[in-house]
């Protein structure tokens, strides 16, 4: 797909921010402030609807919906589920298509069985854009996230360095979402350039740090002269480290490990951690923001007629793109 660079908005929208907490009058009960950014509009409204809120790395998720808020001047909520449960997704779906003002939906697309519901919010004139994890058959107007196979590949580099480009590898993942399976894919390119690295397994952590080390207990078992542990997702890092620290193999087999939970970066500090490739995830939810107020606000005639020809007037795909963690700068991606 071909990548499309969105237009710096957020720069000048930034640029252009009062540094003064606006009162904002036309609210519906209690008082309301929009922070640094412009005052509220009441008008729109904008949600992100997701599953597995619990987790940390959900965390920039929210940070980035407010965030958008701020910065627009628009109304933004986060809903869904604490835990993975995708028949509890859709019913949060289901219900933000309910709310007054709404104007943009962003989705975390986990499964096929969101298609449904998303194609049934465009027809309602509600755009979508899928974070984090895309659905491409669906109506979706774009995807904002990281660059999938780009990540795990990053991460199969890196860890590939860490071995001294030889020996036997496991690369960790939850099967069947289609953004780790896109990780898994790049680490298979990456490492697959080196003809002295053999991967020996691929396992399910079921995104379960607790699985994880389960199953990374079995791959050490299984090889005793295991090299190395990719890992996909935040659970599986943390698994895997647990199991090479009960195996008494700190810093023999190297873990490269998915994102910045302090709980990560703490394994990171201690050594049992080689290194992680975080995502820019706040980006992720903000910039899906932004497409959806470019389309509600602001028309760019790309042609005569858009919708005629065809065209959204926003980009379809924005990578957010990852960064290597690692004991030279772990510090700076530390949570307070």
């Amino acid at each position: 797909m071909k990548k499309l660079i969105i237009p710096v908005v957020v720069l000048a929208i930034v640029m252009g921010a009062t540094s003064v907490v606006k009162r904002v009058g036309r609210h519906h009960g209690g008082d309301s402030v929009a922070g640094e950014g412009r005052p509220i509009s009441y008008d729109e409204l904008y949600v992100e609807v997701s599953a597995l809120g619990n987790l940390d790395y959900f965390y920039d998720h929210k940070l980035g919906m407010k965030l958008a808020g701020k910065l627009f001047g628009v109304r933004t909520e986060y809903v869904g589920p604490a835990d993975y449960d995708i028949r509890a997704m859709i019913t949060a779906f289901e219900q933000t298509l309910a709310k007054k003002g709404l104007k943009g939906v962003v989705v975390v697309g986990f499964e096929d069985a969101l298609i449904p519901i998303i194609n049934k919010a465009v027809r309602l004139g509600i755009p979508v854009v899928t974070v984090d994890a895309d659905l491409a058959a669906s109506k979706r107007v774009a995807f904002v996230g990281t660059g999938n196979f780009q990540a795990g590949y990053e991460g199969g580099r890196k860890l590939a360095s860490l071995i001294g480009y030889k020996g036997k590898v496991a690369l960790m993942t939850k099967v069947g979402q289609s953004n780790l399976d896109e990780r898994v894919r790049g680490y298979e390119s990456a490492l697959g350039k080196y003809k002295d690295v053999e991967i020996v397994q691929t396992v399910d952590t079921q995104s379960d740090s607790i699985v994880a080390a389960q199953v990374a207990a079995a791959v050490l078992q299984n090889n005793p002269d295991l090299a190395g542990l990719g890992c996909v997702e935040a659970a599986g890092g943390v698994g895997a480290a647990t199991a090479v620290r009960e195996a008494k193999l700190a810093g023999k087999v190297k873990i490269v490990s998915m994102d910045r939970g302090n709980d990560v970066l703490g394994l990171i500090k201690d050594g049992l951690i080689s290194a992680t490739i975080a995502q820019q995830t706040a980006l992720m939810p903000l910039y899906a923001v932004e497409i959806l107020h470019m389309l509600n606000n602001h028309k760019i005639p790309i042609t005569t007629d858009n919708a005629a020809a065809g065209i959204s007037g926003v980009p379809s795909f924005v990578d957010t793109g990852v960064v290597v963690v690692d004991e030279s700068n772990y510090r700076y991606f530390l949570r307070q």
